[in-house]
C-alpha cells in the first residue's frame, strides 16, 4: 500500500510512471490466455492508485463527525458501482436518507478506533490483497488485530477462547474444548470446525450456566432535564415506566423503518443507560443526537464498562452465592436491573439478555471486571459453569426467534413485518414513525418474517433463495443450526399472502434443501424460562 501516512495534498488527477517489469507476469499469463494479445501487443499501461478501505468495501454517507460534509469513495470497482451509487448519494443529499439500505456501505460501520492510520493501512493492504480471493463463512480478518480489548481478554485466551474482530474490538467467538485440535477450518458444505465446541457451550447456556463477555457492546448515557422526554419521541417503545426498568426498544424512521434495535435502561426520573450492538454505536449515536433537543447531550461510555453476562438455569444460584443483595425474582423480576454488590465489587444487574434463559446483564466498571468474573466462575464450578463466545451466542437467538439488526431489521423493515409489534407504544402519543407504523398495522404488513426449519444440518449461513413450488418467494436473513431443537433454523421475510404456507424448499449451492415453517421461537415460546 502506498501512503500509509494518508494522501499527499501535492498529489492531485495523475497517474504513477508506468511500469511494463512489474506488470509484465500480468501480460503472459494474459496472452496466453487470449493469444491475440502476442498479436496486437499493449502500447499503453494505465497506472494509477487504486482506493481500498479497511474492508475493501465502498465507503458512503453523511461523516459522523462533520455537519452536512458527505462521503464517496473507496470505489474499488467504481464503474460497476458508479449508477447505483450516484443515485444513493443524491437521496442522501437532498432528502436525507439513501432511499435503500446501504448499511455495508455506510461509513458509520466504522468506529472511531477504525480510523487509525495504521490499522487503515494494514486493514485496507489486506482487503486488496484478498479482494478476489474465495471469502468463506464468517471468515476473519487476521491484520490489525489487538486494539480493543476486554479486562477479560488475556484471562479468556488462557480459557481457550478462539478470537474474533468486531468495530476494532477482540471478541471470543468460540472457546477450544480440553485436548481438541479443533480450528477455523473454511468450509462451504462441511460442519465447521468448531461445529462440536459450540454444541458444548449452547448445552451449558441451556442447561447448567455460563458466562460470555460482552464488553464490547457500545454503551451511552442520557441525562439532565428533559431527557424522558425527548427519548419518548425518538424511540417506539413506552420508557414510562418506574426506574429501574429495562425496555426493548427501536427507533424508527419517518416510513417506520427500523433505524436501531436499542435497550434502555431507566436509572432515574431523567437519566437512561442506552446498549446496542458492537459495531452500531456510531451509527445509532449519531440518530439519538440528530433528534436530541439543544442542551441534552449523549455521552458514550462504551470504554468505562466491562459487560458479563450471566446465563442459564443455574445463574440466580451462582449470583446469590457472590451477592449480599437480594436478587430473588420477586428483587429483580424479568426486565428490571439495580445496582448490586458482587464480591468485593459492584455491577449494575439488568435481567435480561438474547439467548432465552434466566440470566443478567453484569455492566461492571472496569476496574472491577477481572475481580467480578472471578467469583462468578469460582461459584459457579459446583453448577459447570462455562464460557461461551459468539458463536453459541448467534445459535441460542435463532432458536429463540430473535432479530438482529442489519440482518433481520433495518431501515427499510418495519416492527411489524418483523414480529416485533410489541415493542411499539402507539397509544403513547406522538413518535418518530408513528404514523407509518399506524398504517402499517392498520393494513397488514406486506411481508412477514417467519422462521425455518431444515431436518439435520445444513450449510447455511443467510442470504440464500426461498423457493414455493419451484419459483422464489424471498430469502433468508440468517442461518444456523440450533443444538437444543436439533435441526438447522433459517429466518426469512415471506410475502405476507405466503407466510402461512407450511413447505418451502432452500436452494444453495445447487442444492435444495426442504424446509418448514415452525414458530417464530421454536424454543420456550412462551419465554417461560426468562421469567423463572
Amino acid at each position: 500500500a502506498c501512503w500509509q501516512g494518508g494522501v499527499p495534498f501535492e498529489f492531485g488527477r495523475e497517474l504513477f510512471p508506468s511500469d511494463f517489469e512489474r506488470f509484465e507476469p500480468i501480460a503472459l499469463g494474459a496472452a496466453e490466455r487470449l493469444p491475440v494479445l502476442n498479436a496486437v501487443g499493449i502500447q499503453t499501461l494505465i497506472n494509477g492508485p487504486i482506493p481500498v478501505s479497511a474492508d475493501g468495501e465502498p465507503v458512503m454517507g453523511l461523516a459522523p463527525e462533520l455537519d452536512n460534509f458527505f462521503v464517496a469513495c473507496g470505489f474499488t470497482a467504481g464503474i460497476a458501482a458508479s449508477g447505483g451509487a450516484g443515485l444513493a448519494m443524491a437521496n442522501w443529499i437532498t432528502q436525507g436518507d439513501p432511499g435503500m439500505d446501504l448499511w455495508p456501505f455506510d461509513i458509520r460501520r466504522f468506529a472511531r478506533q477504525q480510523a487509525n492510520r495504521r490499522y487503515l493501512a494494514e486493514r485496507s493492504s489486506e482487503a486488496y490483497g484478498n479482494y478476489y480471493s474465495i471469502h468463506w463463512p464468517v471468515e476473519e480478518l487476521a491484520s490489525a488485530r489487538g486494539a480493543r480489548r476486554s479486562p477479560l481478554y488475556d484471562t479468556l485466551k488462557a480459557r481457550g477462547a478462539v478470537y474474533g474482530s468486531k468495530a476494532g474490538w477482540e471478541r471470543p467467538n468460540w472457546f477450544r474444548l480440553p485436548g481438541s485440535l479443533a480450528e477455523e477450518r473454511p468450509s462451504f458444505l462441511e460442519r465447521p470446525g468448531w461445529f462440536e465446541a459450540v454444541a458444548a457451550e449452547h448445552r451449558a447456556v441451556r442447561e447448567r450456566v455460563a458466562l460470555i463477555d460482552l464488553t464490547s457492546f457500545s454503551k451511552f448515557e442520557l441525562a439532565g432535564s428533559g431527557a424522558f422526554a425527548a427519548l419518548q419521541r425518538i424511540v417506539a417503545n413506552d420508557l414510562d415506566r418506574p426506574v429501574g426498568s429495562c425496555v426493548y426498544t427501536q427507533c424508527c424512521n419517518e416510513r417506520g423503518g427500523i433505524e436501531a434495535d436499542l435497550t434502555v435502561m431507566r436509572l432515574a426520573e431523567d437519566r437512561f443507560y442506552i446498549v446496542t450492538g458492537s459495531q452500531f454505536g456510531i451509527r445509532d449515536a449519531g440518530w439519538l443526537r440528530r433528534h436530541l433537543p439543544d442542551g441534552l447531550e449523549l455521552r458514550e461510555v462504551t470504554g468505562a464498562l466491562a459487560v458479563i453476562d450471566l446465563a442459564g438455569p443455574r445463574a440466580r444460584e451462582v449470583l446469590a452465592a457472590v451477592s449480599d443483595d437480594d436478587v430473588s425474582d420477586a428483587a429483580l423480576p424479568y426486565l428490571s436491573g439495580r445496582e448490586i454488590e458482587i464480591g468485593l465489587g459492584r455491577a449494575f444487574a439488568a435481567r435480561i439478555g438474547y439467548v432465552g434463559e434466566l440470566g443478567y446483564e453484569l455492566h461492571v466498571p472496569v476496574e472491577h471486571a477481572a475481580h467480578v468474573y472471578e467469583e462468578l466462575r469460582r461459584a459457579g464450578e459446583a453448577h459447570g459453569i462455562a464460557d461461551v463466545g459468539y458463536r453459541a451466542l448467534d445459535t441460542l437467538r435463532l432458536e429463540k426467534g430473535y432479530v438482529y439488526w442489519s440482518s433481520e431489521v433495518s431501515p427499510e423493515i418495519d416492527p411489524f413485518s418483523a414480529g416485533l409489534g410489541f415493542a411499539v407504544a402507539l397509544g403513547k402519543g406522538p413518535f418518530i414513525g408513528r404514523d407509518a407504523l399506524l398504517r402499517i398495522r392498520e393494513q397488514g404488513p406486506a411481508r412477514r418474517l417467519v422462521t425455518l426449519g431444515i431436518d439435520g444440518f445444513a450449510p447455511l449461513v443467510g442470504g440464500e433463495v426461498v423457493l414455493l413450488d419451484g419459483r422464489p418467494v424471498g430469502s433468508t436473513t440468517s442461518a444456523g443450526f440450533g443444538y437444543t431443537v436439533g435441526h438447522t433454523v433459517a429466518f426469512a421475510f415471506l410475502p405476507a399472502a405466503l407466510a402461512k404456507e407450511e413447505r418451502f424448499e432452500i436452494e444453495a449451492y445447487g442444492q435444495r434443501w426442504p424446509v418448514w415453517r415452525g414458530r417464530r421461537a421454536l424454543y420456550d415460546p412462551k419465554g417461560e424460562r426468562l421469567r423463572a
